[in-house]
């Protein structure tokens, strides 16, 4: 998955695309993780997999929080 923009070039991203971006960003920060917590076997395993569960969870709503700003933004921008 590419996080780069698919914007126009020249046109800035606005600033719900650069939210988007950005927490599309840090949830593959936390996929990989997540992956890298499951290949360690810790002796704290299981608190350390909730945390990285949690911050999993975290990162995700952000990005859904993300695009629904995003939409709404181009909901209002195609109304004009």
């Amino acid at each position: 998955m590419s996080t780069k923009s698919s914007t126009p070039p020249g046109r800035p991203l606005t600033r719900a695309e650069q939210e988007v971006q950005s927490g599309a960003e840090r949830l593959t920060v936390q996929i990989n993780d997540a992956l890298a917590a499951v290949a360690v076997r810790s002796p704290d395993g299981e608190g350390e997999l909730e945390a990285v569960a949690e911050r999993l969870e975290r990162a995700a709503r952000d990005l859904a929080v993300a695009l629904r700003e995003l939409a709404e933004e181009r909901g209002r921008q195609d109304a004009l």
